[in-house]
C-alpha cells in the first residue's frame, strides 16, 4: 500500500496519543524561543546589545503594525498576535534547515494556530464589547443573519487554516521535486524564495488575524 504524502509521520506515542515529527519540531522551536528569549532578556540594558536591540524592533514593528490596523493601543493584543507572528517566521523558515520539515507544511499545527485565533477572536469580542453587545452583532442587521454570520466565523477559520498549509506543503513539494531532479545546488534560489514564502506567509496570517480581532472588538468594519 503507498504511503499517503498527507500523512503525519508518527514519531512515538505516549499512551494513546500519536506524536508526530511536526509536533515534535512545534516544541522544539517553542523551546528555542523561549530560551533565546530568556537569555535575551536575563538583564535588559538600557544600551541594549545587539540581540536585544533586534528584538526590540521587531516587537516595535509588530505593535506599529497591529496599531495601524486596530487603530488603538496594541499592547493588550501583543502577546497573541507578536509570539504568533515570531513563531510562524521561525516555524516556515526551519524548512531552509537539513532534514527539516516545517510543521506548518502538516495540516495540524495550520489547524491549531487557526483553532487558537477563532478562540482569541470571541475572548477579546466579549472582554472588550461585553457579552450582550458582541453577540447581538451576529444578528445584524436582522436575526436572520444569524447562521449566516455563524457559517462566516467558520469559513474564514477554515481559509486561515488552508492558506497557510497549503502554501508551505505546496512549497515543500516543490523543494523536494528539484532536489531530485536537479541535485543539491540548483534549488539554492527555491531555498531563497522560501525564505520569502515563509516569512510572508507569517505576515499575511497575523495581519488577518489582527483583522478578524479588530472586527471583534469594533475597531474596523466585519
Amino acid at each position: 500500500m503507498e504511503k499517503n504524502p498527507l500523512a503525519p509521520e508518527i514519531l512515538f506515542s505516549i499512551g494513546p496519543v500519536p506524536i508526530s515529527r511536526a509536533v515534535v519540531t512545534t516544541w522544539l522551536i517553542m523551546a528555542v524561543l523561549l530560551i533565546v528569549v530568556r537569555v535575551v532578556l536575563r538583564k535588559p540594558q538600557v544600551r541594549a546589545g545587539a540581540a536585544q536591540t533586534a528584538l526590540e524592533i521587531v516587537v516595535e514593528t509588530i505593535s506599529h503594525q497591529i496599531r495601524a490596523i486596530l487603530g488603538r493601543d496594541p499592547w493588550p493584543f501583543m502577546p497573541l498576535l507578536g509570539t504568533l507572528f515570531i513563531f510562524l517566521v521561525v516555524a516556515n523558515l526551519s524548512a531552509v534547515l537539513p532534514g527539516a520539515k516545517p510543521p506548518t507544511g502538516h495540516i495540524e499545527t495550520p489547524a491549531a494556530l487557526a483553532g487558537i485565533v477563532f478562540l482569541s477572536v470571541h475572548f477579546f469580542g466579549l472582554h472588550t464589547r461585553g457579552a450582550a453587545d458582541y453577540l447581538r452583532h451576529y444578528i445584524e442587521p436582522n436575526p436572520f443573519m444569524l447562521p449566516l454570520n455563524v457559517l462566516s466565523e467558520l469559513t474564514r477559520t477554515f481559509s486561515l487554516m488552508i492558506r497557510l498549509f497549503g502554501n508551505m506543503m505546496s512549497h515543500e513539494f516543490v523543494l523536494a521535486i528539484v532536489v531530485f531532479l536537479a541535485g543539491l545546488l540548483l534549488p539554492i534560489p527555491f531555498m531563497l524564495l522560501g525564505i520569502l514564502i515563509g516569512i510572508i506567509q507569517a505576515y499575511i496570517f497575523t495581519v488577518l488575524a489582527t483583522v478578524y480581532i479588530g472586527a471583534a472588538v469594533g475597531s474596523v468594519e466585519s
